[in-house]
């Protein structure tokens, strides 16, 4: 996963690249959040993988539009993330990140003919099926202690 700052993309790039200089055929994935989409360097990644047909390459996209500090839309919003990716020569794919099946099924798609790193876009609810914590930023950086625990996997299980 890419951490904080974005690196994670620009990371599993290198590592694309070199499998694929080294004529090795395993894909590289990275999941990256929509908050790391804001960094510069995930954009550089984006451009290079792009122009490079890095087709070993699967970015899947954490796509809650919470950040550390607030939502996306009020920090710098990135709208139709698939509309913004794809001019760069990528495959893209939203998909419900909830959903298995999506997942599994947008993964299976990924085509090893194909000359594009593909990017998943996973929308999603960050804190779903929890009222308390669901579309809420501070469930993105609290401290869960052992009552929000208990009352959390109470309203799973129900």
């Amino acid at each position: 996963s890419t951490g904080s700052l974005g690196h994670g993309l620009p990371v599993a790039v290198g590592m694309a690249l070199a499998a694929r200089e080294r004529g090795q055929k395993h894909r590289v994935f990275a999941i990256l959040s929509d908050g790391d989409c804001n960094e510069g360097s995930t954009w550089e990644a984006i451009m290079f993988a792009g122009q490079r047909h890095l087709s070993n390459l699967i970015a899947i996209v954490d796509y809650n539009r919470i950040q550390a500090l607030g939502f996306s839309k009020d920090i710098l919003d990135l709208g139709d993330l698939e509309s913004r990716v794809a001019p760069f020569g990528w495959a893209c794919k939203s998909i419900d990140g909830h959903d298995y099946g999506q997942i599994a099924a947008a993964l299976q798609e990924i085509s090893p003919l194909d000359s594009k790193p593909t990017c998943i876009i996973a929308n999603t609810i960050k804190g779903k099926g929890v009222r308390f914590m669901e579309n809420q930023v501070h469930s993105h950086y609290w401290h869960v202690t052992d009552e929000d625990l208990a009352r959390a996997m109470k309203e799973l299980e129900e």
